[in-house]
């Protein structure tokens, strides 16, 4: 499975109740993501994407802004100039499922 794999399904809600990916999952899903992303303490996928200024930071931030709510998954951003930095769990289980990495995959084509 590649990144354009994960990005062409879906997320699926979590109702908590299920444990989080462990170690291994992990780095397979992690393999299949587009460069720049990684995985802080097994807890959260967090990637930096930089632009020339403020203004295409900010569209980016919009266009990853409308994936995230039509896929009813949301990712925490952190906009600045030149830049915009994106972490992702799922705040229910406080670690990673599938539907994090197919979120990523889905806000890499925003690019």
């Amino acid at each position: 499975m590649t990144a354009c794999t994960l990005a062409q399904k879906d997320c699926i809600p979590c109702k908590g109740g299920v444990p989080p990916l462990q170690a291994d999952a992990i780095a397979t899903l992690l393999e299949q993501l587009g460069h720049g992303w990684a995985v802080v303490a097994g807890h959260h996928l967090e990637r930096t994407y930089t632009f020339k200024n403020f203004l295409e930071a900010l569209a980016f931030t919009n266009r990853i802004g409308a994936i995230a709510e039509a896929q009813q998954h949301h990712p925490d951003i952190e906009l600045g100039w030149g830049r915009a930095k994106v972490l992702i769990w799922t705040h229910k289980i406080d670690g990673l499922t599938e539907s994090d990495f197919i979120l990523a995959a889905k806000l890499d084509t925003a690019l």
